[in-house]
């Protein structure tokens, strides 16, 4: 399973930037339980962004309600995140994640509740 994450880069306070994930196997994706963003701070554990279920309410840190809307692409296997208002304190690198996957490879069939993460994309605000 991989996640290819685009979209990072610099903006000014008040701007925005939108980050994109897609999920692929060698095979077919049945379905994904979760998928979302976390972000890290220099030196500190990844926190939550935003993340929503195959269908469902998404869920938000409280920093960034109002400010930012995830949404998925069930068919493309994708997940976006739409960053309004951007302050210096949303200043991280960024992280595609997904929770549960099942799929297959040829007639095989994989079910797995781990994480899977992509390989981070640097966010940064600053005037």
């Amino acid at each position: 399973v991989q996640l290819q994450a685009s979209g990072g880069g610099l903006v000014q306070p008040g701007g925005s930037l939108r980050l994109s994930c897609v999920a692929s196997t060698p095979g077919r994706i049945v379905k994904i339980d979760k998928m979302g963003w976390y972000r890290r701070y220099p030196r500190q554990q990844r926190e939550l962004v935003a993340d929503i279920p195959t269908n469902g309410a998404a869920n938000y840190a409280d920093s960034v309600k109002g400010r930012f809307t995830v949404s998925r692409d069930n068919d493309e296997n994708e997940v976006h995140l739409q960053m309004n208002n951007l302050k210096p304190e949303d200043t991280a690198v960024y992280y595609c994640n997904l929770q549960g996957i099942d799929y297959y490879i040829g007639d095989y069939r994989y079910v797995t509740q781990r994480d899977y993460w992509g390989q981070g994309t640097l966010v940064t605000v600053s005037s």
